[in-house]
């Protein structure tokens, strides 16, 4: 995979990003987001939203802090990127968590077609309506992806990624990306980032950044993602100094996308592909 190539094409690029995201996590997207090149916006005022949207080249849907009143802003925009074939990211935040998660997630997969969609395995799971177990926005820790039920796991992946059309991503200790065919493998990332809210958030923001800038590679966009985060896990983590935590954390996470190269990125990366 030309995983150097990604990334050099994201910064040459500099895609606008409109992420309709949850208000926790809204600062970090767009700092993230700035620190790999791209550029953020948010809006999610339904008179605004599916506009907003057709300036853009990409779109991230997070569902992390749905309200009633920006669930018509999540499907208009979504389809008005759809009508100008721009890549949309899903992040199903917590979808097991309520019915109202649930229904605005069905509907988004009823109307919307995502070149990605990115969550736990948990969250993965209840999308695909195969497991409903609800443990708010975490993963449920009798699902959690090992080296023995990774097989199975990758076919329930498969499957899920051909009847949706796109690019899957589970991220925790193991991350799996499948388009349906194909399935890599990345053993990035520090169990630490788990402590910093917001990581998978951005996460699926720069995924969208990714396949914004990488059309024509959906498959190596979204590893290249996924990798990118967990490296940048990694070079973070070996910056703390003694007496910092994990605001410091999420600071050097950022930093590193910022001084993150290609080349380091291609170094870096451990992902194998799955048969």
């Amino acid at each position: 995979m030309m995983l150097a190539a990604c990334l050099d094409r994201l910064r040459a690029s500099s895609p606008l990003i409109h992420n309709i995201t949850n208000y926790v996590t809204a600062n970090d997207v767009a700092n993230l987001l700035l620190a790999a090149g791209a550029r953020p916006i948010m809006a999610d005022d339904p008179r605004e939203a599916a506009q907003i949207t057709a300036g853009c080249d990409g779109l991230h849907l997070n569902l992390g802090t749905l309200s009633s009143r920006t669930v018509p802003s999540l499907l208009s925009a979504g389809q008005e990127a759809n009508r100008l074939g721009h890549p949309v990211v899903l992040d199903p935040v917590g979808v097991g968590a309520s019915d109202f998660r649930a229904e605005t997630a069905r509907a988004l997969l009823k109307t919307v077609h995502f070149a990605a969609i990115r969550g736990n395995i948990s969250e993965i799971r209840t999308l695909a309506a195969l497991h409903s177990s609800a443990y708010g926005v975490d993963a449920d820790p009798a699902d959690a992806v090992t080296e023995d039920n990774l097989p199975s796991t990758l076919d329930f992946l498969r499957s899920f990624a051909r009847r949706t059309g796109a690019v899957v991503a589970v991220t925790g200790k193991l991350d799996l990306v499948t388009d349906g065919v194909q399935c890599a493998v990345i053993r990035n990332g520090r169990p630490e980032m788990g402590k910093v809210t917001g990581t998978g958030c951005q996460l699926s923001a720069l995924t969208a950044a990714f396949l914004a800038a990488n059309r024509e590679h959906p498959l190596e966009a979204v590893v290249a993602a996924v990798c990118a985060m967990g490296l940048a896990g990694e070079m973070g983590w070996a910056q703390m100094k003694p007496g910092e935590g994990n605001m410091a954390y999420r600071d050097h996470i950022i930093d590193s996308i910022y001084h993150l190269t290609g080349q380091g990125l291609e170094k870096g990366a451990k992902v194998a592909l799955e048969s």
